[in-house]
């Protein structure tokens, strides 16, 4: 394990360090809950200037206002996030011996940093017309927002694992499938992840007005295709081939001997929340887009992916800490 010579650097469990970075990385959660909220309800220009709502940290009626509550707690709570991830830094900064720990949390302060810019970006850039795509800038940055959020939770997951007893006892070192298996759902997932961003600020979500068919009378296929249809049928078909590599990694974890009872227990999970998502997704259709059907749609979405990555960043641990594994 690479460690440094720093005197105030000291290898091992640290409790009160692993807590603060599980609070952080549970936090993201929170904020990617509230961010889909506001979209599910259309709220995300409740407020047109950043990073002030109304020029304010209190705005006039945002207690009381649902589009403009949406909008200022999402808002609020990425000012905790921030606070939260620039902490957890400079706490690992201080107290860690594993040098790509330290690495990675500097990134995470990066990411949260670049994540903020964009979601300024989506609200000042709105006016803007893009006529080459039919949306607006503003729109194009809210999809880069939603993804970067994706991309930070699995980054202060990493984190907080890392953190753990779990983690620094050593497991014994996962099976080479498993480790491709786990690296594939989660890039699946990221990239489902990434059409759903697109799909929902592109108004998509209804475009395919029934389900689990494609037409009325019982089509696998649309009737008439345009981007917005095509967006939502990519969602669907990219659904059933997640739930079959979530299956087969859910397989092959239970299948090998370095396995602990929590990454079987994972992988259990995991086929659960995928068989959940698709069931969330029928009543999202079923419902007309219900604002808080879709939001605990987004939210099951990023526990998916969360999952994913957690059970495949155990499988890695070797090769992260450098103790041999390929």
């Amino acid at each position: 394990m690479p460690t440094d010579s720093h005197p105030s650097r000291t290898p091992g469990f640290k409790p009160g360090l692993a807590a603060f970075a599980v609070v952080s990385a549970v936090w993201v959660f929170v904020l990617v809950t509230l961010g889909a909220f506001t979209t599910s309800i259309g709220a995300g220009m409740a407020f047109p200037d950043w990073p002030l709502s109304n020029g304010s940290l209190n705005p006039n009626g945002w207690l009381t206002n649902i589009a403009m509550f949406a909008e200022h707690s999402h808002r609020l709570s990425a000012g905790i996030m921030t606070l939260l991830t620039i902490g957890l830094a400079a706490w690992l900064w201080k107290t860690e011996s594993r040098p790509w720990l330290r690495s990675l949390a500097l990134f995470a302060v990066g990411l949260v940093l670049v994540q903020a810019v964009v979601g300024g970006l989506r609200v000042l850039l709105e006016p803007v017309l893009v006529s080459s795509v039919d949306t607006t800038l503003g729109r194009l940055f809210a999809m880069l927002h939603a993804c970067l959020a994706q991309g930070l939770a699995c980054a202060l997951l990493a984190i907080a694992v890392s953190c753990s007893a779990a983690w620094i006892a050593q497991p014994l070192p996962m099976g080479p499938a498993v480790r491709r298996v786990g690296k594939l759902c989660c890039v699946l997932l990221f990239v489902q992840l990434g059409i759903a961003a697109v799909m929902r600020h592109s108004f998509a979500g209804l475009s395919i007005p029934t389900f689990p068919w494609s037409t009325p009378d019982g089509g696998l296929l649309p009737d008439a295709w345009n981007f917005r249809v095509a967006i939502q049928f990519a969602h669907r078909v990219m659904a059933c081939v997640i739930a079959l590599a979530v299956v087969a990694y859910a397989v092959l974890i239970w299948r090998d001997r370095s396995s602990t009872p929590a990454m079987r227990s994972g992988g259990s999970t995991l086929v659960s929340l995928v068989a959940l998502q698709i069931i969330i997704g029928a009543a999202i259709i079923r419902t007309m887009r219900n604002p808080t059907i879709t939001t605990v749609h987004v939210l099951v979405g990023a526990l998916t992916l969360a999952t994913a990555f957690w059970l495949t960043w155990l499988a890695h641990r070797d090769s992260i800490e450098g103790t041999g594994a390929p």
